[in-house]
């Protein structure tokens, strides 16, 4: 999918995991703290291991923590045979005592208060995409994206250039004003159909650091011509581009959008397709190249590549049904996108919001999720690194009922 530049490669901490350890990451990537703790005799754990330390249980549930401990001893390393910490020394690092019980070994901020001190362990991304840790102290507030040694664990907005595909809608407006109320210094803003006035556009082309450009995802050309012209600059993409058809009401049954079992869903199906799968597709072909270059050339900060998926995406929505298909072939080929830019450092997010209160969505009950709270929650991932985002009341809870027992929910959604 992706041209990797010969000689472009950036150096990446040291990513081999253990399968055990790789619950460590699954819970960085959701913004969470876990360790396992042993469901027979309550020992918490680390490192990871396949059997409890204390009984030789294998019933090691990941838990979250609450990270709190005291920086026992510390030290700062001058030299490293590894290249990405021998290109970035010194780096300091440091031994902290969990309340919990376990002694971890942790990153430290450069400039933070030195042992002995209370701190708060959270578990964080680097830059190959795997869980670390890193202890903050309790009483000192610590900006990551000023700290030289950490701020490649995060894509904060502040000082970055930024295109949104979407500025038609109220979404994809929301997520440009929020970009720049956090400090990125240019927003492009894609629209489709330049002919066409929407509301709201005018008003924020008229903003300082935004530049409307035209952006057809579901046309190849145009797609090549953005990134020609801004491919080389963009440090955070985000792919917010979506199509709901118009709901379709039958008589005495529920409203329902692209059915599969009537005949009438294969022209939303294949228009859903074009924007969500195909679009997305043709984004990574053009983008793909520019971004994992630029990916490779560590400071200023991380490049991020954020896409907008749904939580049908999990689990169809029969009333919604051709729509959840796409988001759900999006997620698959983001997943790919994922694993072919990590070697270049670039942070791939997939965030995944419940219903969206925007003219989509007029008819699906409440609670719905504001553009306001969508656009904060993607910037909330970018400034912690989070990988995955579920946004909103809905989402949250179709997300545990999924992960207690998805055909339990395929059930319920059916209903």
């Amino acid at each position: 999918m992706i041209l990797h530049l010969p000689g472009h490669m950036p150096a990446l901490p040291p990513a081999a995991r253990s399968r055990a350890a790789l619950g460590l990451t699954a819970a960085a990537a959701l913004g969470r703290f876990q360790l396992q703790v042993c469901a027979d005799c309550g020992a918490v754990q680390y490192p990871p291991r396949e059997t409890c330390r204390h009984c030789l249980s294998d019933r090691l549930p990941w838990t979250d923590q609450t990270g709190s401990g005291e920086l026992i001893a510390e030290t700062t390393v001058h030299l490293s045979q590894d290249s990405y910490f021998r290109e970035r020394a010194p780096w300091r690092i440091g031994m902290v005592r969990l309340d919990a019980g376990p002694t971890l070994i942790t990153h430290l901020p450069a400039a933070g208060a030195a042992a002995p001190v209370r701190v708060r362990v959270t578990a964080r991304l680097d830059k190959s995409g795997q869980g670390v840790l890193v202890a903050f102290p309790i009483d000192e507030v610590t900006t990551m994206v000023n700290d030289r040694q950490l701020r490649e664990m995060i894509c904060d907005p502040k000082g970055r250039k930024v295109l949104v595909t979407d500025g038609q809608t109220a979404v994809g407006q929301a997520l440009a004003r929020q970009m720049l109320a956090a400090g990125a210094t240019q927003v492009w803003v894609g629209h489709g159909k330049s002919w066409k006035k929407y509301p709201g556009c005018a008003e924020l082309a008229a903003l300082p650091r935004v530049a409307m450009q035209p952006l057809d995802l579901t046309d190849s050309k145009s797609v090549k011509h953005v990134a020609g012209a801004i491919g080389d600059q963009v440090d955070i993409l985000i792919n917010n581009a979506e199509l709901h058809p118009p709901l379709g009401i039958a008589a005495g049954k529920s409203a329902t959008r692209g059915g599969i079992a009537t005949g009438n869903g294969i022209d939303a199906a294949q228009a859903e397709m074009d924007i969500h799968y195909l679009g997305l597709l043709r984004l990574a072909h053009e983008m793909g190249p520019a971004m994992t270059s630029r990916g490779a050339d560590g400071p200023p900060g991380p490049i991020a590549w954020v896409n907008l998926l749904s939580i049908y995406a999990l689990s169809n929505f029969p009333p919604q049904g051709t729509f959840s298909a796409s988001k759900a072939a999006a997620l698959s080929l983001s997943q790919c996108l994922r694993a072919e830019m990590r070697p270049s450092g670039v942070r791939v997010i997939n965030v995944f919001p419940g219903p969206i209160d925007d003219e989509w969505n007029q008819a699906m009950p409440s609670p719905k999720l504001t553009p306001h709270a969508l656009a904060q929650a993607v910037i909330g991932a970018l400034k912690d690194g989070v990988e995955d985002v579920y946004p909103g009341d809905v989402a949250a809870d179709w997300l545990s009922r999924w992960r207690d027992n998805p055909k339990i929910l395929e059930r319920e959604l059916s209903a």
